[in-house]
């Protein structure tokens, strides 16, 4: 209950707060702008990993579905610290719907049903080490998920971190000013962008690009790179990286035989 006092407040706060801002500012809104809720469940090796991928496929995506979110991306870390790790990706417009899927969940008689292995699991053999779950609302230049054509793929997730509130506007603010275009150019496939509301290491924002495989992900970052727009953007004092991020998560993915995304 507190915690979802302390979110209507919160989203309270941000809307009287966007009165204020530039016309361009991720708090401005946009019709059919989707909210994303990225869990990071923290593994064990042994059977932890197929219980995990067991509950998420037959019982927790289809009933996230059920509740109109989807499509649910699911990922196992590639490239990055702590293995295994799978994060999965819930996409929703409907907020509340979002920021209150347990509480409905187990009011889904079919849910508890196949979740029970996982939800029930003994403090001596628990079904996971630790889930962390950060909210996000998606930008306004790419209000809503985009999955890639089936087949082979690599997902990159990257997070910047600003160091004030400020320079995480002026990032977001980048991103509008051309870098979409910029990625569309060089070959990037541009999954999702996320403005973080509510999770850690606040103020950032998490991003994911896709790509055949990890040669073509070097091929685009060049292109990326070496692209005359870019480089004008890059240029202008406004966005200087040094000024605006303070840190970057950068992980590589793959997506597991359930992932719809």
């Amino acid at each position: 209950m507190m915690r979802r006092k302390f979110l209507a407040s919160s989203l309270a706060a941000a809307a009287a707060s966007a009165v204020t801002l530039p016309r361009e500012s991720v708090a401005q809104p946009a019709a059919g702008r989707e909210y994303y809720d990225l869990r990071k469940y923290t593994l064990q090796s042994g059977p932890q990993t197929k219980l995990a991928a067991e509950y998420f496929e037959k019982a927790l995506i289809p009933a996230l579905n059920r509740l109109g979110i989807t499509p649910v991306g699911a990922f196992s870390v590639d490239v990055g610290p702590e293995t295994p790790t799978i994060y999965l990706l819930l996409p929703c417009k409907n907020l509340q719907t979002l920021v209150t899927a347990e509480l409905l969940l187990a009011k889904d008689e079919v849910f508890v049903k196949a979740a029970a292995p996982f939800w029930a699991a003994p403090a001596g053999a628990p079904a996971f080490k630790r889930v962390e779950s950060t909210l996000f609302s998606a930008f306004e230049g790419h209000p809503a998920v985009t999955p890639p054509a089936k087949g082979k793929r690599i997902f990159q997730l990257r997070t910047y971190e600003s160091p004030s509130n400020a320079a995480h506007i002026a990032k977001v603010k980048m991103f509008h000013s051309g870098e979409f275009e910029i990625f569309a150019r060089a070959g990037c496939g541009q999954v999702f962008y996320g403005d973080a509301l509510i999770g850690q290491n606040l103020p950032n924002l998490t991003y994911m690009l896709t790509f055949p495989d990890l040669a073509t992900l070097q091929t685009c970052w060049k292109a990326f790179s070496a692209d005359p727009e870019w480089k004008k953007l890059s240029a202008d004092p406004t966005f200087a990286y040094e000024s605006i991020v303070s840190n970057i998560t950068n992980l590589y993915l793959n997506p597991t035989s359930y992932s719809q995304i």
